[in-house]
Parts: C-alpha cells; sequence; structure tokens
C-alpha cells in the first residue's frame, strides 16, 4: 500500500497538492492539524482498489499453467477437470491476508470521514462567526450614518442627547428615548418630555406605611462602604419614633469587619433597642424565632463585593432563614453605572423589595444610578444624603430626582463629546438598546 503525506498551510493548500499528485479520485485516508500546518495522509485510486477488491478468477488462473508444466504428472493431465482443485501455495497467504486489510482500511476511511466532518464543523463555525462580525460592523456603520442625518435634519434631538449625557444616563437610555421623541417639538419642549418619561418609569414608594405600618424583616444588602449600617440605623429611628422601641429588633450579621457590631451596639442603644449578632444561617433562624413577637426586625448585614462568591451565600442565607426577608439593596450614587449594574446582577437572587439611595450628598452626579434603577425595574424607597440619624434619609420622590439630575450635570460632560463623535456613540448604544426596551413612554 503506496500511502503518501501531504502538508500545507491550510486543508485547501493540502488537497490541492493530493490532487496535483494522485489525482482527483486519491482517498483521503486522515487529516489533522499538527504543528500549525495540515497534514493528510492520502492513496492513489488504484491502490486503494486493489485493497479493496480480491483478486480476479483470471489472475488466480495464470500461475497454474506453469506449475502444470513443470510437475504436473501423467494422470493430472489425463484428468483435467480436476485442474482446479490444485493446490495453490499462494492463496492461504492471500486468504488469511485480506480480512486484516478491510478492516484497517475501514478503520481508516472511518477516521478520515471523522476528521473531515471536524474539520468542516469547525470552519463552518469561523464563517458563522466572521459572518455575526461583518453584520454587526455593518449595523453600527448605518446606524452611524443614521444618526449623522437625525443630527443634521433635527438638531434639537443632539441637544436632548448632550443634556442625558451630562446628566449622567447611559447612550442606549438616552439614544431608545430620543428615537421615539414625538415630531414637531424644540429643545425645551423635548426635555420635559423626556424629564416626564423618566419620571413615570422611576418607581418609588408613595409613603412609608407601606413599610412601617406594615412591619416585617428587612435586610440592608449592599457592598462595602455603602452605608448599609447607617441607613439601618435611621430606618430603627423612624421605626421606634412610629411604634416604640419595644416593637423593634436589630441584627447584624457582620461578624468580620472590626467594630461592625459596636457601631450598630452604639445607635441600639441610643435608641434603646437591643442588638443581636449572628454568624450564620442557624444563627440567624434562632434569632428571627425568638424575634417573631416584634413588628419590626431589621438587618445589618456584612458588606461583600459584587464579585466575591460570598454574595451568593448571602442571599441564600437570607432566604432560607425561616421566615420573609425582604432584601433593600443599598447602591452607591457615586459609583459608575457599569459597578451599579454588576451589584444589582449579583444581589438580585430571587427578587430584591426595593433599593436605598446612599451617599446622595456626596455624588458629582445622580443619572447614573437613576439610570440604573429605571432599567432594572427597582422599588425605590429611601434617599440617603448625609450621616446624621435620623434626619438625612428621606421618600424618593421621582419629579425631585429627575430635576436634580439634570441640575447637578457635570460641566466637562456636557462638552466631553465632539458633534463627530455623537453619531459613533449612538452606533455602539444601538447594539445595546435592547436593555432599554421595557422603559413606558406613555
Amino acid at each position: 500500500m503506496n500511502v503518501k503525506k501531504f502538508t500545507g498551510a491550510s486543508s485547501r493548500d493540502a488537497l490541492r497538492k493530493v490532487r496535483e499528485a494522485l489525482g482527483p479520485d486519491a482517498v483521503i485516508l486522515s487529516n489533522r492539524q499538527a504543528d500549525g500546518v495540515v497534514e493528510i495522509l492520502a492513496l492513489a485510486n488504484d491502490d486503494a482498489a486493489s485493497l479493496a477488491s480480491p483478486p480476479a478468477a483470471s489472475e488466480m488462473s495464470q500461475p497454474r499453467p506453469q506449475l502444470q508444466t513443470q510437475f504436473a504428472t501423467p494422470q493430472r493431465q489425463a484428468a483435467p477437470a480436476q485442474r482446479p482443485a490444485a493446490p495453490r501455495p499462494a492463496a492461504p497467504r492471500q486468504a488469511a491476508g485480506e480480512p486484516v486489510d478491510m478492516a484497517r482500511m475501514q478503520q481508516m476511511m472511518a477516521s478520515a470521514l471523522a476528521h473531515v466532518k471536524e474539520n468542516a464543523a469547525a470552519e463552518m463555525s469561523g464563517m458563522m462567526n466572521e459572518i455575526r462580525a461583518m453584520r454587526g460592523m455593518m449595523e453600527t456603520q448605518l446606524a452611524e450614518i443614521s444618526w449623522g442625518s437625525t443630527q443634521q435634519r433635527e438638531p434639537q434631538k443632539a441637544v436632548v442627547l448632550r443634556e442625558m449625557l451630562a446628566a449622567g444616563f447611559s447612550a442606549s437610555l438616552a439614544r431608545y428615548l430620543i428615537d421615539k421623541l414625538p415630531a414637531g417639538l424644540d429643545g425645551a419642549q423635548s426635555m420635559r418630555w423626556i424629564k416626564t418619561v423618566l419620571s413615570r418609569n422611576l418607581n418609588t414608594v408613595a409613603n412609608e406605611d407601606a413599610m412601617l405600618e406594615q412591619g416585617g424583616v428587612f435586610a440592608l444588602v449592599g457592598p462595602t462602604g455603602v452605608g448599609k449600617t447607617t441607613s439601618t440605623a435611621k430606618l430603627a429611628a423612624r421605626c421606634v419614633m412610629r411604634h416604640g422601641p419595644e416593637k423593634l429588633a436589630l441584627i447584624t450579621t457582620d461578624a468580620y469587619r472590626i467594630g461592625a457590631h459596636e457601631q450598630l451596639r452604639i445607635y441600639g442603644k441610643i435608641l434603646g433597642v437591643m442588638v443581636h449578632s449572628v454568624k450564620d444561617e442557624a444563627d440567624l433562624r434562632i434569632a428571627l424565632k425568638e424575634l417573631k413577637n416584634k413588628h419590626t426586625v431589621l438587618i445589618d448585614t456584612v458588606g461583600v463585593s459584587q464579585r466575591d462568591q460570598m454574595v451568593t451565600e448571602q442571599v441564600a442565607m437570607l432566604s432560607g432563614a425561616g421566615a420573609d426577608v425582604k432584601r433593600l439593596l443599598c447602591l452607591n450614587s457615586t459609583a459608575t453605572q457599569e459597578t451599579l449594574n454588576e451589584v444589582v446582577r449579583a444581589y438580585q437572587g430571587s427578587g430584591l423589595a426595593g433599593c436605598i439611595m446612599t451617599k446622595l450628598d456626596e455624588a458629582a452626579s445622580i443619572g447614573n444610578v437613576l439610570d440604573v434603577v429605571i432599567r432594572q425595574k427597582l422599588n425605590l424607597f429611601y434617599v440617603s444624603n448625609g450621616q446624621r440619624v435620623p434626619e438625612d434619609l428621606y421618600l424618593a420622590d421621582r419629579g425631585y430626582l429627575i430635576d436634580r439630575a439634570f441640575k447637578l450635570k457635570r460641566d466637562a460632560a456636557a462638552t466631553q463629546f465632539s458633534d463627530a463623535e455623537l453619531p459613533l456613540l449612538m452606533a455602539q448604544a444601538a447594539a445595546r438598546n435592547n436593555e432599554a426596551r421595557g422603559v413606558r413612554l406613555g
């Protein structure tokens, strides 16, 4: 069997060499990649046919007359009818060897077919990825051209875009709203429409009776340093003023941070409320069972980075505590929009009861956090804008927050993009526009 090896930089290159050397009917035995090149083992069609087919009858009869001439006896010459039965020394070796060659041939052919299918699948996958990439590039370019044309025909939309970006709102939300902007509005009317839509989509609590009067178990969660302990103390003060200290209980799970329990214990002592410390789910179950007669229980949890596996463990602990624990996520107004999105996704779990905006007094802009609350459809309970307990905690007022977002816009943000850069920015936002599709316009 004359098996030859061919190598090439690609499958196409190696197959071309096979066709040039063995013809278009060559049989491919294997196809694999090795050391950055494609290696093909091939066999000429004639050689493959000789292996796959048994010897012809004419070939089996050719050597027989020579043997008869040299060694045959008169009796055998007198009985020609028995010549086909004459023994052939080579026949036993061929009969024993043919099944082995056929089995090996079938195995090699099956292996070659598997390699061909594998390479075809890989090439198809690569081709589909290239098509998707080309489609994305074309959509981006078309969106860029479209926005450039819109910017020239409707300059008020560019004004609205700059205002939203300067206030901290995302380009994806800004583009979605601008695309839905009613026709015929001037700049001032367009801004009023934008503020109305944003306010309509900001879910806030109309009054705190739903929380303070109904009571229950509330856990304040979020990353380290977002103001959970201070917010817990502010809520505790509101509960004490409404129902008295005997109706409230405080629990802390923060056994990691030095002085964390002590800080909450000081607040509890001022309010006349006992503070309970728990370490794990079993402790929390016992504590909640003992405190089931309390009207309201507030849990101050340990701060965990949104990228830490402990977030999942904390959510599981609160969910399996044997009580309906409502989780309130503390969102730091000074954090970037990307960070806030990560925080919400990490702490979402089976669902958040709501959120609290913290550090409003430290934020240069608040459009970033309002954007996340709107797109993630969170219920905004309170806004915290200082360290004073209990004064610096307010019910969220949607109209006030939207107006404040545009009043706090950064001076540099309004000029950080030139007119030539806005089309590209909007084109990139078009790919993420599905994040804002749930916004209600009416």
